[in-house]
């Protein structure tokens, strides 16, 4: 990427040219050098403007436009609003509804597990608490707690 319009070594003389693409140049004998420096000075600050703004903002507001007023086939996905989508709103309900319904399974399918099952759960689930915190407080190994969670898992996958 280029930090200056023209390399610093080059800049005795200010080229330019106009509307009509003939070459003018500017030399220290036509003009004072303060001059040639200030224009060197005002294309640094375009390219330096013109670098960040493609940093910044590298899909442009115009990109969304033909120009005629009609709308690109690309649309500018920076200015695009995709918060409201009916269809992924659909979705999302559907979602909700259905994970409703297997909460609704999970609670009855725990009432009809034994009274020693559930307040394993209601210690795993609900109280957050370690299979070695519940081993060490009923006196077994952590693996016993880990397979009658299994067995209760299975017992709870039959049922919903």
């Amino acid at each position: 990427m280029r930090k200056f319009k023209t390399a610093e070594k080059n800049r005795t003389n200010y080229v330019y040219y106009t509307a009509e693409g003939k070459k003018i140049v500017l030399t220290p004998e036509d003009v004072d050098s303060t001059w040639i420096a200030l224009l060197h000075d005002e294309d640094d600050e375009s390219v330096d403007a013109d670098r960040r703004e493609d940093y910044h903002v590298p899909i442009h507001y115009d990109a969304y436009s033909d120009g005629e007023g009609d709308d690109a086939a690309d649309r500018n996905s920076y200015l695009e609003d995709d918060t409201f989508n009916p269809f992924e709103q659909l979705i999302q309900s559907m979602d909700v509804a259905e994970h409703e319904d297997k909460l609704q399974k999970l609670k009855v399918a725990i009432k009809t597990l034994q009274p020693q099952q559930q307040a394993l759960i209601q210690k795993v689930f609900y109280d957050g608490r370690t299979n070695v915190d519940i081993a060490a407080e009923e006196g077994v190994t952590e693996a016993a707690i880990r397979n009658r969670l299994k067995k209760i898992y299975a017992n709870l996958a039959k049922k919903i």
